[in-house]
């Protein structure tokens, strides 16, 4: 897809997304309610934004995007992933030392907050789509994740090892493309051209289903980028024939 405008990237690790970008001559700019890194340019509250954009009534973040624009959004996965899905049993580790009560309101709790998310990222599909803005969306797609059975549509397409471009971990993730396709490219990274990923940052370690868990690497974003958005043919590329 040919992007005239401004990449926007939503939520926690987007902001490697948006590096790239930029290394690839394209405008980007990321957003979130933290800035852990550092490096965030618009520490805000993406839900809030959301909940405006969707409702009416007063100015949004989505008033600032436009068709020439594209969202690459990150939407946080805590209570779609299947680690999330385990803790719905009696019997899951995180209840061993509660009352069958206690255990009981942990689990309503956690159904009340899933219902919350999934609502949010209900009501973003829904007002990009009524407002022609592009968006693609990333969440994991490994297990029993909950969008893999209930969710408004189906991802556009799985990336079922993202370590073939490059990044730390084979993870299946899906995307979704709203208002846009994606490009038809294949890059297959080999031990040899690997320069950056042999592993973690320094510090970092991977976890079930947080930040360290999120951390995406500059080349698998590089060549996602390369791969499904602009359709950039790159050394020791191949053609995508799924």
């Amino acid at each position: 897809m040919e992007i005239r405008g401004k990449v926007h990237c939503f939520f926690e690790q987007s902001g490697t997304f948006k590096n790239e970008f930029i290394k690839l001559g394209i405008p980007a700019e990321d957003y979130d309610i933290q800035d852990n890194f550092g490096e965030t340019d618009h520490v805000i509250d993406l839900f809030d934004e959301i909940e405006k954009g969707y409702n009416g009534g007063g100015k949004s973040l989505f008033d600032e995007i436009g068709a020439d624009d594209l969202v690459m959004a990150f939407f946080p996965c805590i209570y779609f992933c299947e680690n999330n899905q385990l803790a719905f049993t009696y019997k899951h580790a995180n209840y061993k030392n509660l009352t069958m009560k206690e255990t009981t309101d942990k689990i309503l709790e956690r159904s009340r907050n899933r219902e919350h998310f999934f609502a949010l990222v209900c009501k973003m599909f829904s007002v990009v789509q009524e407002r022609g803005i592009r968006l693609v969306m990333e969440n994991p797609w490994s297990g029993e994740t909950f969008l893999r059975h209930f969710f408004v549509m189906p991802p556009t397409f799985v990336d079922s090892n993202r370590r073939l471009r490059g990044d730390y971990y084979a993870k299946p993730t899906a995307y979704w493309f709203l208002g846009c396709e994606p490009t038809r490219v294949m890059t297959i990274q080999s031990p040899k051209e690997k320069r950056r990923i042999a592993s973690m940052p320094p510090g970092k370690k991977a976890g079930i289903c947080g930040e360290e868990r999120s951390m995406i690497s500059p080349d698998y974003a590089r060549n996602f980028i390369c791969d499904f958005i602009i359709g950039k043919t790159q050394t020791f590329t191949q053609l995508n024939l799924f």
